[in-house]
């Protein structure tokens, strides 16, 4: 360097600071990347969790129905009260068609907000499915 001219020097200089440039712009670029597949695998935890839990409840659910029913039959015990519906979204199913391939993130947040509401026996299911039918399924 010692025999470069400062306009060569300065060559060399613009030449780097172009390179750096580039190079950080791939950087932020699969900065980026990398953030958006974490974010995605992060909603496929949640997804998988909240489907796990369910179909546990549902298990659940099934064994107590089948403990009570034997019960009623063999005390004989039909006083005819009505009992509260536990967990009456269990039966819910979100509709989906695989032939579609994955869903999308955005779908995703749509699955697990269904899905919450599922677990949580919200009152909102009906209105959430509805939403996605019409929004998703079959938008206009």
């Amino acid at each position: 360097m010692k025999d470069m001219s400062s306009s060569e020097i300065n060559e060399v200089l613009n030449e780097y600071e172009m390179t750096i440039k580039e190079l950080s712009g791939m950087l932020v670029h699969e900065l980026a990347l990398r953030d958006e597949l974490e974010y995605d695998k992060e909603l496929k935890n949640q997804f998988i969790s909240l489907l796990l839990t369910i179909q546990k409840k549902r298990r659940d659910n099934n064994v107590d129905k089948k403990k009570r029913k034997s019960k009623t039959v063999s005390h004989n015990n039909n006083n005819g009260a009505a009992e509260s519906p536990v967990n009456a979204h269990l039966t819910t199913v979100i509709p989906y068609h695989p032939n579609q391939g994955a869903p999308t993130s955005e779908q995703l947040q749509i699955y697990i907000k269904i899905l919450q509401a599922i677990n949580e026996d919200s009152s909102t299911v009906p209105t959430l499915l509805t939403d996605y039918i019409l929004k998703v399924l079959c938008p206009t």
